[in-house]
């Protein structure tokens, strides 16, 4: 086989598409793989879904990604322009089609929009519109006619009608249609621009694309595909269809969902390498049972024949896990610059932030989670005084009382308030109490927290709020206590 060759070849339409992102990330793994080239195109002929920003959203989010292509806009490889409209300019589209018709594959069609339409039927409660190949009976007089006197027109693509059509796809194998299911589908629109369909085939053979990766949404069209390219005497490229991907009640993920975008899961606190991994394994399995992939280690194990053909689960829980386990592993300089944002949100004290972050990092799935485990560093919150009772510890209200009031004049008389220093001082109470470390903790850490649960133990909140902060909070649970 020839040097391997794939494209992405979005529509400028708005957010990236958590679908569109994988036939991105697929596109891209079965070319670097083999070592290929991994081209960006952008098919922006439907101008009326175009949306202002959408081009530099792709490129960000391709970046951010990783997904590097090889050959673009930005990168001429010898076969652009590589944006549709500079190439429907160029004539290309129009050049190709005209030589399908003077094959005989394609005709002018100069149908007027109420002939069309009366040619609409309801199928199973769906409209539907079956051309009748009316202009392929058109002299080549009248057509020469027809354009001479500037009527408007399309092309189409001339499919037979009997007989069938078989296509091969790498992921549902040999599949046969009757041809008289192939529509006569228009090529070039009255507008001069092409469909997307036939502006898919062209671009493809001439950019040398050699794998094309796509939803199974257009395995249906498949059949049309192949007939052009059997009309041009050109050779089909080998086809991936990936599975839909549907939400957790096996919908189509819709952007209603909140999450089906990329942009979608990076303000909800996901990180790029996370989301990556999680979208590889939305229809494809490695041969083991690993999950956590970087970009380069995927490169090296994918394999484009373990796609399945179930549909793909987008499971958020399972993504919140992962998400987690790349913030666990993640150098702290650059979870700090990430989640510094999120803790400035709620402490807005001058309190040392890193310490607080790295109180967090590896308890957090996603950044917004921080919030919540951190917000008692800025105001004490009200809390029932039953949270001093730990029947495991042995802790109850009397207790927990005792042993605060044994601690106050500690800390008021401890200097250096570090993490180690305050928690050798508490170690040695402990011991001269003939305690157990958790007894004495606990109390400390409910009167410093109002919470159940906390990023940290007693001594490391004592270091963050400081010795003033510290014995205030301290202070106002023996009042609690003592109310009791």
């Amino acid at each position: 086989m020839s040097r391997v060759r794939t494209r992405y070849a979005p529509s400028p339409t708005g957010r990236m598409h958590v679908g569109n992102l994988r036939t991105a990330l697929y596109a891209y793994l079965i070319a670097k793989h083999e070592g290929g080239d991994f081209l960006l195109r952008i098919e922006d002929t439907d101008q009326e879904r175009y949306v202002e920003g959408a081009t530099e959203i792709i490129y960000r989010t391709m970046q951010e990604t990783g997904l590097i292509h090889d050959e673009g806009p930005d990168k001429d490889g010898g076969v652009g322009p590589y944006v549709q409209s500079e190439r429907q300019a160029a004539g290309i589209y129009l050049e190709y089609a005209k030589k399908l018709v003077e094959k005989g594959e394609a005709y002018y069609c100069f149908c007027t929009q109420e002939r069309l339409d009366s040619l609409r039927r309801t199928v199973n409660g769906e409209e539907i519109m079956t051309y009748d190949k009316h202009c392929l009976h058109l002299s080549k007089e009248e057509v020469e006619a027809n354009l001479a006197a500037g009527m408007p027109y399309v092309i189409r693509q001339n499919n037979p009608t009997e007989g069938t059509t078989t296509f091969h796809d790498e992921i549902y194998g040999d599949i046969t249609v009757d041809n008289s299911e192939l529509d006569d589908m228009v090529l070039i629109k009255s507008d001069g621009y092409p469909t997307y369909n036939f502006a898919n085939v062209v671009d493809d053979h001439l950019m040398g694309i050699t794998h094309v990766v796509r939803g199974n949404e257009y395995l249906s069209s498949s059949p049309k595909y192949n007939r052009l390219y059997d009309a041009f005497g050109w050779e089909v490229p080998v086809y991936v269809h990936c599975p839909l991907i549907t939400n957790e009640e096996h919908k189509k993920l819709s952007k209603r969902s909140g999450h089906a975008s990329y942009e979608d899961l990076i303000e909800q606190g996901f990180v790029s390498e996370a989301v990556v991994n999680y979208v590889a394994l939305l229809g494809w399995s490695p041969e083991d049972n690993r999950e956590i992939f970087s970009l380069e280690e995927l490169v090296k194990v994918f394999d484009y024949h373990h796609i399945s053909k179930s549909p793909a689960v987008f499971d958020l829980t399972k993504l919140k896990w992962m998400n987690g386990e790349y913030l666990k592993a993640m150098d702290f300089e650059r979870f700090y610059a990430m989640a510094e944002p999120y803790i400035r949100a709620v402490v807005t004290r001058d309190l040392d932030l890193r310490k607080i972050a790295a109180m967090v990092k590896t308890r957090i799935e996603v950044l917004p989670d921080i919030a919540g485990h951190i917000d008692f560093f800025q105001e004490l919150p009200e809390y029932d005084t039953e949270m001093y009772v730990h029947k495991k510890m042995k802790s109850t209200k009397e207790t927990s009382l005792s042993i605060l009031q044994d601690v106050v004049p500690l800390l008021e008389a401890q200097e250096d308030f570090s993490n180690d220093a305050l928690y050798g001082l508490l170690s040695a109470y402990v011991q001269e109490k003939g305690y157990k470390t958790g007894l004495v903790m606990w109390p400390i850490r409910t009167a410093l927290s109002g919470k159940q649960m906390t990023p940290a133990g007693a001594t490391e909140i004592l270091e963050v709020l400081g010795k003033e902060e510290s014995l205030a909070r301290i202070r106002k649970g023996i009042e609690k206590l003592s109310r009791q």
